[in-house]
């Protein structure tokens, strides 16, 4: 080996050429084929998309802030951030720097593929660097940052603790692979550039390398060897690439432009839900979050193994996780990605009933209500209709302490359900079955609408979102019980008084997470007593467990999952728990060791009517 290397190829460059070409490839197919998939009407919308100048510069801005920096996973978890980011961002940095130094240095070397990628090799001239101090400072400090992300993602390995997470991904055969050869890169990419340094140029991490190197190797001896090296890894990586979990890495910069020209889940494994669940990068952050994961035996029934099986295709692992799940929607809240863990559980429910090819999101009012009640009647202004929901009308106490405030406020009200008998239609919209669905919100869009109310007022957070979201009710407000009675208590049309209780509240999750209704029951509450938190709240608060989203578990299965809320609840050591949930007010009843009331019954309690 002589100090002069040569400048146009070496047959190093062929692993990485191969490696990239298939990656390339396979991304190509892959496009195509979700091209292929999406309904004319979404590829129509997404191409325009790009023409759309405050669209594309989101675009942009997600891809950069979400893919490279992580700025999610920063702010949940700094460690975490830290390491992700790390390596995403300083290898995108080392590739935009070896074109650089293309451009600056060899701008006609720029057509070939690989120079940019092994610069360090090509570029030297007789025993003389071609300059450039400031590249070199910039690569070897990008390089040290990758190297520390691969030092902490291989602690985090072993000690997943020190990152705040009790538990990871268990990791499949190529997923290992790919583990390993990304791993493996940049230690080579130093030694490589190392061994290079005294010839083509280096900074404070390859200089000392390379002195240390060729103070015990000996001239060049190893230098081929590790280029080889760093090349086959790169092959083996980008190989393995489209199989493992690091598909999410071209399938989220696809996914980005797709929410953002705002298509939504239509197939269970077709398009944007593929996409989708292509995008999980496996980091395990929905393990934890998922309130079934206090039991060590439901974490493979959490979101990032759904997604696995999805890929796979294993038919009864994915319909056993999607029956299983309680639909609380804490994943999608935590994940990095956001991605819709709930709807595509709820997709591929739809999907063995309705086939891959059924569109089910097309589920809110059809022609039944347009035909029988039309959308044109005229609402009396004031009046105001109660639903209470069928699990309001299994604690009824709720029912009667909401009539009694709405009878001190002197507000002018309807029952709609009094009798029973009505269900909103969430149950079978979360079985999958859209049909059936369709049919309630007709015949309850048109008892709404005949009713001539101006707004709807519900008990049940679920029967809230629902309405809000599948129900077309222009013209009536849809409210929850606790964002009415604040206003009650605002507009001065009730008197509340300060008692001695220490309340807690718990966040529902149709309600907080559903609906973003977080902050009007706690001022509504802190009037009430002494307001402290759980250890988990907002956005984090736990499932009570009793969630009607899960078609499989029954409540011995359930009784962990309780206790494990009401521990997160207690913290502070509240003397009363408070709720807005009727389904969340039966859970923890059955467990908590002191009282455990709606928020209207506590309202109720301590209000009077104002003269």
């Amino acid at each position: 080996m002589t100090d002069r290397i040569p400048a146009g190829f070496h047959p190093f460059v062929i692993p990485f050429l191969v490696g990239m070409g298939f990656v390339l490839l396979y991304c190509l197919y892959g496009f195509i084929r979700i091209m292929c998939q999406l309904s004319h009407k979404d590829r129509r919308k997404f191409f325009l998309s790009f023409l759309n100048p405050k669209i594309l510069w989101k675009d942009i801005k997600d891809i950069f802030l979400n893919c490279l920096i992580h700025v999610k996973l920063w702010k949940r978890n700094k460690l975490l951030g830290f390491m992700h980011s790390s390596i995403a961002f300083g290898w995108f940095m080392l590739i935009v720097l070896g074109h650089l130094e293309v451009i600056c240095f060899l701008p006609g070397r720029l057509r070939t593929f690989y120079y940019p990628i092994f610069f360090n090799f090509f570029v030297a001239e007789d025993n003389a660097t071609i300059g450039g101090q400031v590249f070199f400072f910039l690569m070897d400090f990008f390089l040290a940052l990758v190297l520390c992300g691969i030092i902490l993602a291989i602690i985090k390995r072993v000690h997943s603790l020190i990152f705040g997470m009790r538990r990871t991904t268990r990791l499949s055969l190529l997923d290992r692979v790919g583990l390993y050869s990304l791993w493996a890169i940049f230690p080579l990419r130093l030694l490589a550039e190392g061994f290079t340094a005294h010839i083509s140029g280096g900074s404070f991490l390859t200089i000392p390398l390379n002195w240390i190197a060729r103070a015990f190797l000996g001239n060049e001896l190893n230098m081929v060897p590790t280029w080889w090296a760093y090349s086959i890894a790169l092959c083996v990586f980008m190989c393995v690439l489209p199989f493992t979990r690091y598909m999410h890495i071209p399938a989220e910069m696809l996914l980005i432009p797709m929410r953002n020209a705002g298509l939504k889940i239509k197939h269970a494994r077709k398009g944007y839900a593929k996409v989708m669940v292509y995008s999980c990068p496996s980091c395990g952050v929905c393990i934890d979050a998922c309130p079934m994961s206090v039991k060590k035996a439901n974490t493979r029934d959490t979101t990032v193994y759904l997604n696995r099986q999805i890929r796979r295709g294993n038919e009864k692992r994915i319909e056993e996780i999607s029956d299983k799940c309680l639909l609380c929607g804490k994943c999608s809240e935590l994940c990095q990605i956001g991605i819709e863990a709930p709807k595509i559980r709820i997709a591929q429910r739809a999907r063995r009933k309705y086939g891959l090819n059924q569109n089910y999101s097309n589920i809110s009012v059809g022609p039944l209500a347009e035909k029988a009640f039309g959308h044109n009647v005229e609402a009396k202004p004031g009046k105001v209709l109660y639903f209470a929901g069928c699990m309001t009308q299994l604690t009824p106490r709720i029912s009667q302490a909401m009539e009694s405030v709405l009878q001190k406020a002197g507000v002018e009200y309807s029952y709609m359900d009094k009798d029973g008998g009505l269900c909103c239609g969430r149950p079978m919209l979360m079985a999958g079955r859209p049909d059936q669905a369709r049919q309630i919100i007709d015949k309850n869009t048109g008892i709404i609408r005949s009713s001539g109310c101006d707004t709807l007022l519900l008990s049940c957070p679920i029967c809230y979102k629902i309405f809000k979201e599948k129900y077309h009710l222009e013209g009536i407000r849809v409210v929850h019980h606790s964002e009415f009675i604040k206003e009650l208590v605002d507009q001065r049309r009730l008197s509340v008084r300060f008692g001695k209780d220490v309340i807690v509240y718990h966040d529902p999750c149709e309600l907080g997470r559903g609906s973003g209704i977080y902050e009007q029951p706690r001022e509504l509450l802190a009037a009430l007593g002494t307001l402290v938190e759980a250890e988990k709240t907002g956005k984090e608060s736990i499932c009570c467990g009793g969630s009607l989203g899960s078609l499989t578990l029954g409540f011995a299965q359930r009784e962990d999952l309780t206790k494990n809320a009401l521990r997160n609840l207690t913290v502070n050591l509240p003397s009363k728990i408070a709720t807005a949930c009727p389904l969340c007010l039966a859970s923890f009843s059955r467990y908590s060791d002191r009282p455990v009331e709606d928020i209207a019954e506590i309202v109720d309690q301590r209000s009077t009517k104002v003269d």
